[in-house]
Protein backbone atom coordinates (compact mmCIF):
# COMPACT_ATOMS: atom_id res chain seq x y z
CA UNK A 1 0.00 0.00 0.00
CA UNK A 2 1.33 3.39 -1.00
CA UNK A 3 0.62 6.26 0.99
CA UNK A 4 0.73 9.88 -0.98
CA UNK A 5 0.29 13.11 0.23
CA UNK A 6 -0.43 16.18 -1.31
CA UNK A 7 0.61 18.84 0.26
CA UNK A 8 1.32 22.87 -0.26
CA UNK A 9 0.99 25.44 2.32
CA UNK A 10 -0.46 27.50 0.06
CA UNK A 11 -4.19 27.80 -1.02
CA UNK A 12 -5.77 27.35 -4.08
CA UNK A 13 -3.27 25.34 -5.96
CA UNK A 14 -5.34 22.60 -6.73
CA UNK A 15 -4.66 20.05 -4.18
CA UNK A 16 -8.07 18.64 -3.30
CA UNK A 17 -8.31 18.43 -7.05
CA UNK A 18 -5.22 16.78 -7.48
CA UNK A 19 -6.34 14.56 -4.92
CA UNK A 20 -10.03 13.50 -6.51
CA UNK A 21 -8.42 13.30 -10.03
CA UNK A 22 -6.09 10.92 -8.92
CA UNK A 23 -8.45 8.71 -6.79
CA UNK A 24 -11.01 8.58 -10.17
CA UNK A 25 -8.46 7.96 -12.72
CA UNK A 26 -6.89 5.05 -10.38
CA UNK A 27 -10.42 3.80 -9.33
CA UNK A 28 -10.71 3.84 -13.56
CA UNK A 29 -7.89 1.74 -14.23
CA UNK A 30 -8.89 -1.14 -11.92
CA UNK A 31 -6.66 0.28 -8.58
CA UNK A 32 -8.18 0.06 -5.22
CA UNK A 33 -7.71 3.24 -4.10
CA UNK A 34 -8.70 5.26 -0.70
CA UNK A 35 -9.27 9.33 -0.19
CA UNK A 36 -8.58 11.17 2.74
CA UNK A 37 -9.55 14.69 3.17
CA UNK A 38 -7.69 16.10 6.28
CA UNK A 39 -8.85 19.13 5.48
CA UNK A 40 -10.88 21.05 8.26
CA UNK A 41 -12.35 23.05 5.06
CA UNK A 42 -13.46 19.14 3.77
CA UNK A 43 -13.65 20.55 0.34
CA UNK A 44 -12.83 16.87 -0.77
CA UNK A 45 -15.38 15.22 1.06
CA UNK A 46 -17.81 17.72 -0.20
CA UNK A 47 -16.77 17.07 -3.77
CA UNK A 48 -16.84 13.54 -3.95
CA UNK A 49 -19.96 12.93 -2.59
CA UNK A 50 -19.52 11.97 0.67
CA UNK A 51 -22.65 12.19 3.58
CA UNK A 52 -21.47 14.97 5.81
CA UNK A 53 -24.54 15.90 8.29
CA UNK A 54 -23.73 14.52 11.74
CA UNK A 55 -21.74 11.37 10.79
CA UNK A 56 -18.20 10.72 12.17
CA UNK A 57 -15.16 11.85 10.58
CA UNK A 58 -11.25 11.62 10.38
CA UNK A 59 -11.25 13.46 13.51
CA UNK A 60 -13.08 11.15 15.39
CA UNK A 61 -10.83 8.35 14.73
CA UNK A 62 -7.81 10.79 15.84
CA UNK A 63 -9.42 11.19 18.87
CA UNK A 64 -9.72 7.30 18.87
CA UNK A 65 -13.03 7.46 19.00
CA UNK A 66 -14.11 5.24 16.23
CA UNK A 67 -12.30 3.21 13.77
CA UNK A 68 -11.52 4.14 9.74
CA UNK A 69 -13.84 1.76 8.49
CA UNK A 70 -16.56 3.05 10.85
CA UNK A 71 -16.18 6.32 8.72
CA UNK A 72 -15.25 5.21 5.18
CA UNK A 73 -17.99 6.06 2.76
CA UNK A 74 -18.20 4.87 -0.53
CA UNK A 75 -19.06 7.14 -3.11
CA UNK A 76 -19.71 7.56 -6.85
CA UNK A 77 -16.24 9.26 -7.04
CA UNK A 78 -14.65 6.46 -4.52
CA UNK A 79 -13.94 5.48 -1.12
CA UNK A 80 -13.42 8.04 1.05
CA UNK A 81 -12.61 9.14 5.08
CA UNK A 82 -14.40 12.86 5.25
CA UNK A 83 -13.48 15.41 7.15
CA UNK A 84 -15.24 18.06 9.00
CA UNK A 85 -14.11 22.02 10.34
CA UNK A 86 -13.66 19.70 13.73
CA UNK A 87 -10.34 19.02 12.90
CA UNK A 88 -9.32 22.82 12.99
CA UNK A 89 -8.89 22.67 16.53
CA UNK A 90 -6.16 19.70 16.41
CA UNK A 91 -3.08 21.90 16.63
CA UNK A 92 -4.36 22.89 20.34
CA UNK A 93 -6.20 19.77 20.79
CA UNK A 94 -3.50 17.16 19.67
CA UNK A 95 -0.96 17.24 22.21
CA UNK A 96 -0.03 13.99 23.32
CA UNK A 97 3.34 12.57 22.86
CA UNK A 98 3.28 10.52 19.49
CA UNK A 99 0.75 12.54 18.06
CA UNK A 100 2.31 12.58 14.84
CA UNK A 101 1.41 9.46 14.22
CA UNK A 102 -2.50 9.89 14.88
CA UNK A 103 -2.75 9.20 11.23
CA UNK A 104 -0.62 6.30 10.54
CA UNK A 105 -2.15 4.25 13.19
CA UNK A 106 -5.25 4.38 11.85
CA UNK A 107 -4.53 3.69 8.21
CA UNK A 108 -2.40 0.64 9.77
CA UNK A 109 -6.37 -0.87 10.42
CA UNK A 110 -6.83 -1.10 6.81
CA UNK A 111 -3.29 -2.26 5.42
CA UNK A 112 -3.27 -4.07 2.78
CA UNK A 113 -6.69 -3.18 1.72
CA UNK A 114 -5.91 -0.46 -0.67
CA UNK A 115 -2.94 0.02 -3.29
CA UNK A 116 -3.17 3.62 -3.19
CA UNK A 117 -3.85 6.17 -0.24
CA UNK A 118 -4.39 9.73 -1.84
CA UNK A 119 -4.20 12.46 1.38
CA UNK A 120 -5.76 15.62 1.11
CA UNK A 121 -3.50 18.27 3.29
CA UNK A 122 -4.77 21.18 4.42
CA UNK A 123 -3.20 24.99 3.22
CA UNK A 124 -0.79 25.02 6.46
CA UNK A 125 2.23 22.87 7.95
CA UNK A 126 0.23 21.98 11.18
CA UNK A 127 0.26 18.95 13.29
CA UNK A 128 -1.76 17.67 10.43
CA UNK A 129 0.23 18.37 7.59
CA UNK A 130 3.17 16.20 9.89
CA UNK A 131 0.32 13.55 10.47
CA UNK A 132 0.46 13.35 6.74
CA UNK A 133 3.73 13.20 6.12
CA UNK A 134 4.21 10.78 8.86
CA UNK A 135 1.90 8.31 7.27
CA UNK A 136 2.79 8.89 3.65
CA UNK A 137 6.00 7.03 1.35
CA UNK A 138 5.76 10.63 -1.09
CA UNK A 139 4.53 13.80 -0.73
CA UNK A 140 3.37 15.53 -4.00
CA UNK A 141 3.37 19.24 -4.13
CA UNK A 142 1.14 20.88 -6.34
CA UNK A 143 2.22 24.47 -7.47
CA UNK A 144 0.78 27.37 -9.24
CA UNK A 145 3.57 29.15 -12.01
CA UNK A 146 3.31 32.24 -9.65
CA UNK A 147 5.91 34.12 -7.27
CA UNK A 148 3.97 32.82 -4.50
CA UNK A 149 3.97 29.38 -4.88
CA UNK A 150 8.56 29.73 -5.04
CA UNK A 151 7.87 31.59 -1.77
CA UNK A 152 6.90 28.68 0.54
CA UNK A 153 8.92 26.11 -0.82
CA UNK A 154 11.97 26.66 1.66
CA UNK A 155 9.70 26.10 4.40
CA UNK A 156 7.67 22.93 2.88
CA UNK A 157 11.34 21.62 2.30
CA UNK A 158 11.89 22.23 5.85
CA UNK A 159 9.29 20.64 7.72
CA UNK A 160 9.39 17.81 5.39
CA UNK A 161 13.23 17.12 6.53
CA UNK A 162 12.24 17.52 10.14
CA UNK A 163 9.63 14.91 9.35
CA UNK A 164 12.19 12.82 7.95
CA UNK A 165 14.38 13.17 10.66
CA UNK A 166 12.44 12.82 13.59
CA UNK A 167 9.37 10.68 12.64
CA UNK A 168 9.53 9.05 8.99
CA UNK A 169 13.12 8.78 7.39
CA UNK A 170 11.58 6.93 4.20
CA UNK A 171 9.20 9.92 3.00
CA UNK A 172 10.09 11.41 -0.46
CA UNK A 173 8.96 14.08 -2.36
CA UNK A 174 8.02 12.55 -5.63
CA UNK A 175 7.94 15.73 -7.57
CA UNK A 176 6.05 19.19 -7.96
CA UNK A 177 3.49 19.51 -10.01
CA UNK A 178 2.41 22.45 -12.04
CA UNK A 179 -1.45 22.94 -11.62
CA UNK A 180 -3.66 25.98 -13.56
CA UNK A 181 -0.67 26.38 -15.83
CA UNK A 182 -0.61 28.20 -19.17
CA UNK A 183 2.03 27.72 -20.92
CA UNK A 184 1.96 30.32 -23.65
CA UNK A 185 2.47 33.03 -20.88
CA UNK A 186 6.18 34.28 -20.78
CA UNK A 187 5.81 34.82 -16.69
CA UNK A 188 4.68 30.89 -16.62
CA UNK A 189 7.56 29.43 -18.15
CA UNK A 190 10.21 31.90 -16.49
CA UNK A 191 8.72 30.29 -13.15
CA UNK A 192 8.42 26.94 -14.03
CA UNK A 193 12.44 27.00 -14.88
CA UNK A 194 12.60 28.70 -11.84
CA UNK A 195 10.81 25.54 -9.65
CA UNK A 196 12.63 23.13 -11.82
CA UNK A 197 15.85 25.13 -9.83
CA UNK A 198 13.63 24.77 -6.64
CA UNK A 199 13.96 20.93 -7.03
CA UNK A 200 17.45 20.24 -6.34
CA UNK A 201 17.14 21.98 -3.14
CA UNK A 202 14.45 19.62 -1.95
CA UNK A 203 15.95 16.24 -3.92
CA UNK A 204 13.06 15.82 -6.22
CA UNK A 205 11.72 16.84 -9.98
CA UNK A 206 9.82 19.15 -11.41
CA UNK A 207 7.04 16.63 -13.34
CA UNK A 208 7.26 17.01 -16.71
CA UNK A 209 3.27 17.00 -17.27
CA UNK A 210 1.46 20.39 -16.46
CA UNK A 211 -2.40 20.40 -15.40
CA UNK A 212 -4.12 23.42 -17.04
CA UNK A 213 -6.87 25.09 -16.24
CA UNK A 214 -10.81 23.57 -16.50
CA UNK A 215 -13.83 24.82 -16.05
CA UNK A 216 -15.86 21.51 -15.85
CA UNK A 217 -13.40 20.24 -13.39
CA UNK A 218 -15.03 23.18 -10.85
CA UNK A 219 -18.28 22.18 -12.59
CA UNK A 220 -18.36 18.45 -11.51
CA UNK A 221 -16.93 19.50 -7.81
CA UNK A 222 -20.06 21.91 -7.48
CA UNK A 223 -22.12 19.16 -8.65
CA UNK A 224 -20.48 16.54 -6.69
CA UNK A 225 -20.39 14.49 -9.77
CA UNK A 226 -17.52 11.93 -10.75
CA UNK A 227 -15.19 14.22 -12.45
CA UNK A 228 -13.89 11.22 -14.77
CA UNK A 229 -17.97 10.65 -16.11
CA UNK A 230 -18.61 14.34 -16.08
CA UNK A 231 -15.98 15.16 -18.93
CA UNK A 232 -12.86 12.95 -19.20
CA UNK A 233 -12.03 14.68 -22.22
CA UNK A 234 -11.54 18.06 -20.48
CA UNK A 235 -8.19 19.39 -21.08
CA UNK A 236 -7.10 19.07 -16.88
CA UNK A 237 -8.22 15.35 -16.69
CA UNK A 238 -6.61 14.57 -20.08
CA UNK A 239 -3.64 16.24 -18.18
CA UNK A 240 -3.96 14.18 -15.02
CA UNK A 241 -3.79 11.15 -16.88
CA UNK A 242 -0.73 11.36 -18.14
CA UNK A 243 0.47 12.69 -15.00
CA UNK A 244 -0.60 9.45 -13.58
CA UNK A 245 1.60 7.90 -16.02
CA UNK A 246 4.34 9.49 -14.64
CA UNK A 247 3.66 9.29 -11.06
CA UNK A 248 3.36 5.77 -11.19
CA UNK A 249 6.71 5.91 -12.59
CA UNK A 250 8.28 7.53 -9.76
CA UNK A 251 6.25 5.60 -7.26
CA UNK A 252 7.02 2.36 -8.21
CA UNK A 253 10.68 3.19 -8.86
Amino acid sequence: MYVLSVANQKGGVSKTTTVQALGVLFRERGRGVLCVDLDPQGNLSFAMGADLDEVPTIYNVLKGEVGVRDILQRTGSGDVLPANMLLSGADAEFTATGREYLLKEALGQIAGEYEYVLIDCPPALSILTINAFAAADFVIVPAMADVFSLQGMAQLHDTISSVRKYCNPHLKVAGILLTRFNPRTKLSGHIQQLLDGATKSMDTILFRTYIRSSVSLQESQYQRENMFDYDSRSNAMMDYAEFLKELEVVVNG
